[in-house]
């Protein structure tokens, strides 16, 4: 008798950009300004065919959610937060785990919910004092609003969320999850995290590489590592086109208030996406503020037809009439 084994059928494509991408993952850390609603329209904007050991290069990493998310083979991810890089640094090498987390975490989770801002305020001057990227996390998500902000006289300075009983089993579940999905993320790719100025990750660039900017922003930044001025942007702008690697900027383009010309003055050679969503500075229906993000692209590295994005609609949705200049809705969609 005849066995017929149905072998599994891989898809031998290579990878590239555009892609549609239907599930969005969230990084084990966050921070204000997270780019993963704004996923779908960052990977159906950019028309880039990597040759093999091609690298998508990233100096402002942040979270890491875009690399993450659109998961290159080959990448060079850096940041010149040391802190941030060491926790992608830590699950990339299998020191911090989905188990680790959890069991660390409610660990101190514990010790928060029974001395309060007290034990949050220890932790934070442990941080500081050592570095941990455990500690790291756990202040990321007890800290006010998630905030990652950093002094050079007293280091890591976001104040107490005041929410001690934060750490419970679901969230500690949820936490330990994004650590596994970044670690699978991971998995299998040729990723370098580094800690480094922009200008040295930039300056690594060559034709067939692709880099992605996600600057603070101009006019709107706070004090996410090390200052960020107008004279650092503008130099950004002037230095990255001199490569020959394909680039995209993000940058807020307009809101209610006003309008950005950054993009128009610094960048005039590129070819703009847009995106219309809403930001929330409060918890009412009038305190959501619309707002247009631009990718600003290298010429002949940009999608066609898809130069509006609307968030929170499905990426079907939006690909079906991106090349129409829809209102604005409330995005209540990841």
């Amino acid at each position: 008798m005849t066995t017929i084994v149905e072998l599994p059928i891989f898809d031998d494509r290579p990878w590239a950009l555009p892609t549609p991408i239907f599930r969005i993952g969230t990084p084990p850390l966050k921070s204000q300004g997270i780019k993963t609603k704004l996923i779908p329209f960052i990977a159906q904007s950019i028309n880039w065919r990597p040759g093999r050991g091609s690298r998508w290069i990233e100096p402002f990493l942040g979270t890491g959610v875009v690399a993450l998310n659109i998961a290159p083979p080959n990448a060079l991810l850096s940041d010149i937060n040391p802190h941030v890089v060491s926790v992608l640094r830590s699950i990339q090498a299998g020191v911090i785990t989905p188990e680790s987390a959890h069991q660390v975490l409610a660990k101190m989770g514990d010790l928060l919910s029974a001395n309060g801002e007290s034990y949050y305020y220890e932790i934070r001057h442990r941080f500081n004092e050592e570095g941990d990227p455990m500690d790291f996390m756990f202040l990321n998500r007890a800290s006010f609003n998630g905030i990652i902000r950093f002094s050079k006289k007293s280091g890591f300075n976001t104040p107490f969320g005041h929410r001690p009983e934060r750490f419970r089993p679901a969230f500690l579940t949820k936490v330990a999850n994004q650590v596994a999905w970044a670690q699978g993320q991971m998995a299998g790719k040729n990723w370098e995290f580094t800690v480094c100025d922009w200008r040295d990750s930039v300056a690594t660039a060559v034709e067939g590489d692709f880099v992605y900017l996600d600057p603070p922003y101009v006019g709107r930044n706070a004090d996410y590592f090390s200052q960020w001025s107008d004279a650092e942007a503008v130099a950004l702008a002037k230095e990255v086109p001199r490569t020959e690697a394909g680039f995209a900027l993000s940058m807020w383009l307009e809101n209610e208030h006003r309008k950005n010309d950054h993009i128009e003055k610094w960048w005039p050679e590129t070819d703009l996406r847009l995106a219309s969503h809403f930001y929330h500075v409060g918890a009412s229906e009038s305190q959501r503020k619309p707002m247009t993000e631009a990718l600003a692209i290298r010429r002949g590295f940009a999608t066609s037809g898809l130069d509006t994005f609307v968030t929170g609609r499905s990426l079907r949705d939006r690909m079906a009439d991106a090349s129409t200049h829809s209102s604005p809705i409330d995005e209540q969609a990841g």
